[in-house]
Formats: C-alpha cells, structure tokens, sequence
C-alpha cells in the first residue's frame, strides 16, 4: 500500500471500459471505512456514470474532458441530511445548521475520498482529484438533486488508465513536517525548499508561457487570483446558507 501512496499520479485520460461493480463495491467499502468524526460518518458519495448528468456536471468543472471520458465521477459531499433524519425519527432534537457541522461533515468526506482514491490506485485504477467541486457547489448540488443539509466538497474522476504521465513534483519533506511545535520559514529557507521545483522544466516553461516572472506569480497572478478568490468564497457562502449550514 505504501507503493500505491508514493507512485501516485493523476490521470485524466480513461478507457472506454467499465469498472466491474465487485470492484467497485470493494473500493467504496475502503473507502467507508475512514475515519469519521464520533462514528457519526455524515457524508455521502455520488457515483456518476450517465453521459447525461455528467453533461450537466461538466460545466460547473469547468468543462475538463476527464468528466466525460471517465466512466464513474464521485461527488463527495459533506451529508447532514441523513443523520438529522434519523435524529428527529428517534426523538432526539438535531443541532447541526452551523458552520462547525459543515466543518465536520466536510472532514468526514475528504477523509473518505482518500481512501477510496487509495483502495482505487490499489486496484490498478487511476483517479483525478477536482479542486472545482466548492466553485461551482450550487451547479452540482441541481445536478445531482443534493437535498438541504447536503454540500458538495470534492470530486474524484475513476477508471481504467489510458495514459502514464509522470508523478507530479511534491515538496520536499522538510518542507511540510514541524517537530514539536511550529518552526516558521525564514527568507532563505523559503528560497531553499522552492527551488526545485522553480527549476524544473516544466515549470520554467509554464512561467514563460503565462508570460510572468516567477513560477509564483502564475499561482497569485493567474491560476488563484484574489478577485476568484473572494468571488467563489461568496458563492459558496451563499450555498452553505441555502444549504442551512449558516
């Protein structure tokens, strides 16, 4: 398992096969199987596989080929709505529209989305995590017809390889682990961990072709600008109040 978490790669091109539902079914029990906050598990998955409503889910990922190449979409969404149930059922008064329940159910998602990413890898299937789920929530939660108290959080596109792209550059370790308490970076330590990864030539290519200065001001200037920022912030503020989480 250990060899599956170091040789992961995002994969973004599909076969035209469908994963078997033993299989399937296998990998969503891994994934179910995450850790999840007082065992309460307040989350649900979505899988996708109609070309239909993954036409409908397209636009709001911003129209990526891989959602309608892959044969199955996972939507994994932050789900309130069945333990609150179950709670009013059982005579027990829910208090759960506050951030702090999205919070938790959100937790609860990512965290089963990881395992199913693994126990997939693990499998010989390739996935892509979408960092677009939370700009377009209000999209997908239509599409999918989320009921209130449930809030979109993460998609992994999955299924049979038809690529083999290189692992994408990570940090070095140094980079990212503290011991004991919170060492802050210094101006040359900044300098030292970046510096690979400003090097590769990828990298120095993708600057030249954003016609920046610096690999970072792709990040601030192109990929992540503020003005996005805030504007997607507001949306899906306003998704997490229709949704009864404010």
């Amino acid at each position: 398992m250990l060899d599956v978490l170091l040789n992961h790669r995002s994969i973004r091109k599909y076969k035209d096969q469908p994963i078997p539902t033993d299989v399937l079914n296998e990998i969503f029990e891994a994934g179910c199987k995450a850790s999840t906050t007082g065992n309460m598990q307040v989350y649900s998955i979505v899988n996708t596989t109609r070309i239909e409503i993954k036409e409908m889910l397209a636009p709001a990922h911003f129209n990526q080929k891989m959602i309608l190449m892959a044969p199955n979409v996972l939507t994994f969404c932050a789900d309130f709505n069945r333990f609150k149930k179950w709670c009013v059922q059982s005579d027990a008064i829910p208090g759960y529209d506050n951030f702090l329940s999205f919070f938790t159910a959100a937790i609860d998602a990512l965290l089963v989305a990881q395992n199913v990413a693994v126990a997939a890898e693990s499998k010989g299937l390739g996935i892509c995590y979408l960092g677009t789920t939370t700009y377009n929530a209000e999209k997908i939660i239509e599409a999918l017809n989320l009921p209130k108290g449930v809030v979109p959080v993460t998609t992994i596109t999955l299924g049979w390889p038809d690529e083999d792209p290189q692992k994408v550059d990570r940090l070095p370790l140094k980079a990212i682990l503290h011991q004991e308490t919170y060492s802050d970076y210094t101006s040359d330590s900044i300098s030292d961990l970046y510096r690979i990864k400003e090097s590769l030539p990828e990298n120095i290519q993708f600057v030249k072709d954003n016609e920046k200065e610096s690999l970072a001001q792709v990040f601030t200037d192109v990929r992540y600008k503020k003005a996005d920022n805030e504007f997607f912030s507001s949306m899906f503020l306003d998704v997490l109040k229709k949704q009864g989480f404010l």
